[in-house]
């Protein structure tokens, strides 16, 4: 078999380059006899991965790209795109119409990081991912305020119901894309009868019944990612709640400035006083009454209609796991939280001084498990090269509380 040369950046293990080769660890492993697997890869190490698992990428340089701008784009560092092109002198920018090497994208892979990964997006990829894998089944819960629907997608027969939410918070969009790739993963580890997690993805399946909203505040995706367009319907308020900026890096809330995760009816009163945020705003604004805002309204329902055992929401950043409120949380739910931290490398922390949340909200009502996750390190918007190895540490979260489901 032909063999090429991958040159490995910080980080890499033999998983997340056999994971981008699309080919098994153990057959990287004896592509690589010169080294042992128990080894710790270096960077600049240069490693040979099968030739039919890699297909280059090219991409032509446009004027005024920086080789920082591609790489967001592309989910990859610019340091990487230094390795894979050699005669990009350091220091400086590639010329417009230069042809550059892009990072090998997996064969058969279905969600790609990106980032401007936004609704349209998501609805594409439940499309593709129903149609590989068709025990995922998809439905609409609701729509948004600009009326967009808000999809949820299920896998699992079992009698245990889990639920994972995602980009609640429009600048925590990178969710999305974690929340898509693991329902992408779990269908192809359940089609081929292998672990997913270290775990046997049948088993997992036959357990549990797990429903993933992945974006549930599509609007505030867009304003993120996309910016405010002129013919945008709410233009002119929108310009004045985000107090005239041009940008919306930082919007948080849903397309009438109200903070989603701020609508629960769970310690909602409070909320709004701790928070001090008397109308529409980037962020903090807990809206008029509870549940006001339709994608909250939305979740709420679904939650009740589904009755589910259990509850993740997924957010950014600070790797860290929220998993109580006011002392409602049933026993186990500490216990769980532990396991998921030593499963993830994330810390398991009673919350104190917040109200309102969906996790809150659902303590609350049911007395149930319900846990925050807050994924990744840095300030949000996280960019999407560190899409990787957050999704690394979800995936082996996410397993995990499928794992603890009775059965």
């Amino acid at each position: 078999m032909r063999m090429e040369e991958y040159v490995a950046a910080r980080g890499d293990t033999y998983r997340s380059i056999a994971r981008a080769a699309h080919v098994g660890v153990q057959e990287l492993a004896r592509a690589n006899p010169q080294r042992s697997a128990d080894e710790p890869i270096r960077a600049g190490e240069v490693l040979y991965v099968p030739a039919e698992s890699m297909h280059k990428r090219m991409y032509v340089v446009q004027a005024g790209e920086t080789l920082a701008a591609i790489a967001e784009c592309f989910g990859c560092t610019d340091s990487r795109l230094r390795e894979l092109n050699p005669l990009l002198t350091a220091g400086t920018e590639p010329v417009p119409g230069t042809r550059i090497a892009l990072p090998a994208m997996s064969a058969g892979r279905i969600v790609m990081p990106s980032s401007n990964y936004g609704p349209d997006n998501v609805a594409a990829d439940l499309k593709r991912l129903v149609s590989a894998f068709p025990f995922i089944r998809t439905k609409a819960i609701g729509t948004s305020v600009l009326g967009k629907p808000i999809l949820a997608a299920g896998i699992g027969d079992g009698p245990f119901r889990w639920h994972l939410n995602a980009a609640v918070h429009a600048n925590e969009w990178i969710t999305s894309l974690i929340a898509m790739r693991f329902l992408e993963d779990y269908g192809r580890a359940c089609r081929r009868k292998i672990q997913i997690g270290g775990f046997d993805a049948a088993d997992l399946f036959r357990r549990t019944t797990l429903w993933v909203v992945p974006m549930v505040n599509p609007d505030g995706v867009e304003l993120v990612q996309e910016g405010l367009r002129p013919d945008h319907p709410l233009a002119a308020r929108l310009g004045r709640w985000n107090r005239g900026s041009d940008s919306f890096r930082n919007w948080k809330a849903n397309a009438r400035g109200v903070d989603l995760n701020d609508q629960f009816p769970a310690g909602w009163e409070e909320e709004r006083r701790r928070r001090r945020v008397r109308g529409p705003a980037p962020r903090d604004y807990s809206g008029d009454t509870p549940l006001s805002e339709p994608e909250a309204a939305a979740l709420a329902a679904f939650t009740e209609a589904q009755s589910f055992d259990a509850v993740i929401a997924l957010h950014t950043q600070g790797e860290e796991i929220y998993w109580n409120y006011g002392g409602l949380e049933p026993p186990e739910s500490k216990d769980w939280a532990h396991r998921l931290g030593l499963a993830s490398g994330y810390r398991p922390l009673a919350l104190t001084g917040s109200d309102a949340g969906y996790k809150d909200w659902f303590i609350a009502k049911y007395r149930r498990p319900g846990f925050t996750v807050e994924a990744g390190c840095g300030r949000n918007p996280l960019p999407v090269s560190a899409f990787e190895d957050m999704y690394d540490d979800c995936l082996r979260l996410l397993t995990e509380a499928l794992d603890l489901s009775p059965g």
